[in-house]
């Protein structure tokens, strides 16, 4: 089906025929009377992926990351294990090679290439992350008009990788980090995230905190007329400085007020029966974990107490900009974890000069975001509505 137009297809025209054959993308289960019989072919998907990452990577291999993921299929080998056997990671990783099948040797058959071809396209995408102040005010007056933008008081935009690896950060250890297998989650983290956000401090009672995750260029955006075979200079023609471009698609967008938080930071010390609250951890930082629109993905943020307000400097406003609608009010989850003796003592002492009337700033710095490998494929494929339109 594939080889006749080979030499002529592009990766526009590629993605496009694997827009036709995605219907169950994002379902629950994959019925296979709804899907087509190309859908459920693994030799169609084996040609796509040969055809989109291995002879399209040959001619932008400079300016593409050259790492391949491959997805295991489905097998009873993690059955059977026992408590102190952890299961096996559920992909693998290659190196790009001109020869697909010889890059993979033995391992060829092991793999499910349909989500090996959403997962790569999904990991060879474009994301930033934008976490920002804003008032309740402008929240309400964007969410009333959708011709409106949003006004934040201040933002960081930040460049992300998409992965199917989860990296643990221990924050009383901001050195120590322990890398494990997220697939089928797909995790955005945020390495130096004690810097990067540590002007993002809720100082108004009426402030709230952003959190944007948006898409704008790569493996699900490609040029309509960059053909598969090879480029004859394999180099990349743009000299000029490089930007990120305006988003195409929002994948999480979602909100949280202030008193929100600091519910969740004094319920997580205080009233561990809250439905808010966090985990604990002997440093100075707790892990705060906010879920996503309609539960779908998860925020993960450390949350500090700001003492003195002196110290509270808002940078400027990155010019950078992103953009979608924000609807809905992100919920807590209940992390179990338990703070040590010495840990109380310091948040007794921290908490005891002030009420809840009285302001107390709260920093957040975003730590990683995580969401649903077909829920991230299927919108970077399918989602038609506008980004969010932040200023």
């Amino acid at each position: 089906m594939l080889n006749d137009r080979e030499e002529t297809l592009t990766r526009h025209e590629i993605l496009s025929m694997v827009k036709k054959h995605s219907k169950s993308l994002g379902k629950t289960s994959l019925d296979e009377q709804e899907a087509s019989d190309v859908e459920m072919d693994s030799n169609f998907w084996h040609g796509v992926f040969d055809m989109y990452f291995i002879r399209c990577m040959e001619s932008r291999r400079r300016q593409d990351d050259d790492l391949l993921f491959f997805v295991k299929k489905l097998s009873c080998k993690s059955y059977g294990l026992t408590e102190n056997e952890e299961s096996p990671a559920p992909y693998f990783v290659r190196r790009w090679a001109p020869k697909l099948d010889e890059l993979l040797g033995e391992s060829l058959a092991e793999v499910d290439w349909r989500k090996s071809f959403y997962l790569n396209m999904v990991a060879h995408t474009s994301f930033t992350v934008t976490v920002a102040i804003c008032s309740n005010e402008a929240l309400k007056k964007y969410q009333g008009s959708k011709d409106t933008t949003l006004s934040p008081i201040y933002k960081v935009v930040k460049t992300v990788y998409a992965s199917p690896s989860r990296v643990n950060f221990h924050l009383d250890s901001k050195k120590e980090v322990e890398t494990t297998p997220a697939y089928p989650e797909i995790c955005f983290a945020v390495d130096d995230f004690d810097s990067t956000f540590d002007a993002v401090v809720l100082t108004e009672k009426d402030h709230c905190y952003c959190v944007l995750l948006n898409s704008h260029d790569g493996a699900a955006f490609p040029s309509a007329d960059v053909k598969t075979d090879k480029d004859s200079s394999g180099s990349n023609t743009n000299t000029g400085p490089t930007r990120v471009k305006d988003p195409k698609v929002t994948l999480f967008s979602g909100f949280v007020s202030y008193q929100m938080v600091r519910e969740a930071y004094e319920g997580g010390r205080n009233r561990f029966g809250s439905l808010l609250s966090l985990g604990h951890h002997s440093g100075k930082a707790d892990r705060l974990y906010m879920k996503g629109p309609g539960g779908r993905g998860e925020v993960e943020v450390a949350v500090s107490g700001v003492i003195d307000q002196s110290q509270v400097v808002l940078g400027p406003v990155s010019p950078m900009s992103s953009k979608k609608s924000i609807d809905l009010g992100s919920i807590f989850r209940k992390a179990a974890s338990v703070a040590s003796v010495a840990a109380k003592h310091a948040i007794a002492a921290a908490t005891a000069s002030y009420d809840e009337d009285e302001m107390f700033p709260l920093k957040c710095c975003l730590m990683s975001i995580s969401l649903p490998w077909d829920t991230i494929a299927h919108d970077l494929l399918f989602k038609g509505s506008p980004p969010v339109n932040m200023e």
